[in-house]
């Protein structure tokens, strides 16, 4: 009966768009997010880690009622409480959302952090894009210079250089309150003329957010785009300098650039400078990281006037390029040959483990099945005790590599 019972269980399958990070991805994932943590740490940041769960209101305010991922993509819900929240669909946000909590709007000076963990957004799964996936991030306030954009732009660039990624960078300016409201009235003119032609998405967003239009994925829309008229021919006095200021600091570093006056964001909140890294290896949806300025974000989220810039990099769609570097650590493997040398080849694996990664085999078994097992974990060095060794006192061990076999003292291995 029981078995009878067990068989018509239904066995549950991980949620579509999501998926468990093991074995090489796992490696992969761990080795980008500490080398590119280190990389922030260099360059001043410190960890910031914010809650999964947020009121609602905190990405309609911050991201846009407008947007995409407002109107179509989060994970949101009334919980128990009635209060009407959401799984974090970006990282910015919560990030902005703890400064002004914590009232460093109002204390002044400089704040720095990064963060990595995971996103949720409710669109369609494709290569390198889940409904949950994982971003690394990085956030500044009070940096009011555009040389913290080139700052922030060679930063990134360190980090995909580090694991060999080529990319090319897009940048655009967003303008500012001076220059972006009579663009935005010439663009509403200029896509009043064919309305009719684009999609209902962008219909929608012609009178709610013009900009965002620059956005839209779909072909025809974008054919018919191609004569709109270019942000970075409208800004102000200041905008115009800042950003000619951006290309003179990025050419003196070498660091290749294209203009994109179409790049826009897919989120409300950025002014002035924008800019994506995009790469061509892994299909159309090319970007790898992306971010800019968002010096109202504070502002919109009930803080104190500050200036803002970060990034995010998609660490999915980067795993798909990254490739591990070839590592020479030993690997050892203890194994009993008697269930008597269980106690002692215990306290070997403990002491070995402080140096090196150590597997350990509870079951005693014959030498054959020791190395077979031992070639299957990946182990260079096998290490053996069987009853002679308990009485001597040592271990046999084995480099499969070089072949090299001999009995050391226990106190010697």
């Amino acid at each position: 009966m029981a078995n009878t019972d067990t068989k018509n269980i239904k066995t549950i399958q991980s949620l579509r768009g999501m998926k468990d990070i093991v074995n090489e991805e796992s490696s992969l994932f761990t080795y980008f997010v500490e080398n590119a943590s280190k990389i922030a740490k260099n360059y001043g940041f410190t960890y910031i880690e914010t809650p999964l769960l947020e009121e609602t209101a905190l990405f309609k305010r911050s991201v846009g009622e407008s947007s995409d991922i407002v109107n179509k993509e989060m994970y949101q819900f009334i919980d128990k409480g009635e209060n009407d929240v959401c799984l974090r669909p970006e990282g910015t946000a919560g990030v902005v959302r703890h400064f002004v909590e914590k009232k460093l709007d109002r204390a002044g000076g400089n704040y720095k952090w990064y963060y990595y963990g995971p996103m949720f957004r409710y669109e369609r799964p494709q290569k390198g894009r889940l409904r949950e996936f994982h971003q690394f991030g990085c956030e500044v306030f009070g940096i009011d210079s555009v040389y913290e954009d080139a700052n922030i732009i060679i930063m990134i660039k360190e980090i995909l250089d580090f694991f060999g990624i080529g990319f090319t960078l897009k940048l655009n300016s967003l303008g500012c309150n001076d220059c972006m409201p009579p663009y935005k009235e010439n663009l509403i003119k200029h896509l009043t003329t064919f309305k009719e032609s684009l999609c209902e998405d962008c219909n929608r967003r012609i009178l709610s957010n013009p900009i965002r239009v620059l956005d839209c994925k779909v072909e025809k829309c974008q054919s018919l785009l191609q004569n709109a008229p270019k942000i970075t021919t409208s800004l102000c006095q200041s905008c115009d300098t800042d950003f000619e200021k951006l290309k003179e600091i990025l050419d003196f570093n070498e660091i290749k650039y294209e203009i994109d006056s179409n790049l826009v964001r897919g989120l409300d909140y950025y002014n002035k400078t924008a800019f994506e890294f995009v790469s061509n290896e892994i299909g159309a949806q090319s970007a790898i990281a992306g971010g800019g300025r968002y010096d109202r974000l504070v502002e919109f989220l009930g803080g104190k006037s500050t200036s803002g810039i970060g990034f995010a990099i998609g660490i999915e769609r980067l795993l798909e390029l990254v490739k591990m570097p070839q590592c020479n650590q030993d690997i050892v493997y203890l194994g009993a040959l008697d269930e008597n040398a269980l106690n002692i080849l215990l306290k070997v694996a403990n002491q070995k483990r402080k140096t090196t990664k150590t597997f350990i085999e509870y079951t005693p078994r014959s030498f054959g099945k020791h190395f077979g097992i031992a070639e299957k974990l990946g182990a260079n060095i096998v290490g053996l005790i069987g009853e002679n060794e308990l009485i001597n006192g040592t271990i046999y061990v084995k480099n499969l590599e070089t072949r090299k076999e001999e009995n050391l003292k226990l106190g010697d291995f």
